[in-house]
């Protein structure tokens, strides 16, 4: 029989810790604003470029519609953004941000770069970290296939 790494000591529980955490950090940063976590990713892909459909937007938040559109619902109900459908194709909703959701952009973009300078995280280890988390992601996605 194979013996397991103490929990401490592997790296799935390390990584799901760090994004428990982080996430904490996120909510607390922008409930001032009145957004949540994935709001914000959701807003901060717009702020990327406007305009975009609800598949592109879950393509690139890796979320399916059943998940992204109770929170697009909300985001439009708050003002942040407006959902359209496309008009030769009523099957598919565009969003765009709206005046607030662009002004919020600065404030919150803010508000958050705080966690990483409070964790004295220099630029040069938060690309490495970012580079090789992008990697593994990448390794596991091909895994999905």
């Amino acid at each position: 029989m194979t013996e397991t790494l103490p929990l401490n000591q592997q790296l799935c529980f390390a990584l799901y810790a760090c994004s428990k955490e982080v996430a904490k950090a996120y909510r607390d940063k922008l409930a001032p604003f009145g957004i949540t976590y994935p709001q914000y990713l959701i807003l901060s892909a717009l702020w990327d470029q406007d305009y975009r459909s609800v598949t592109e937007i879950g393509q690139e938040l890796q979320l399916d519609s059943g998940t992204l559109t109770p929170m697009l619902k909300r985001l439009e109900e708050a003002g942040w953004v407006i959902r359209s459908r496309h008009k030769p194709d009523e099957r598919r909703v565009y969003v765009e941000l709206t005046d607030k959701g662009s002004a919020l952009k600065y404030d919150a973009v803010c508000s958050v770069a705080a966690i990483w300078s409070e964790l004295n995280l220099n630029e040069d280890t938060y690309h490495v970290l970012l580079t090789q988390l992008h990697g593994i992601t990448k390794q596991l996605q091909k895994g999905d296939k």
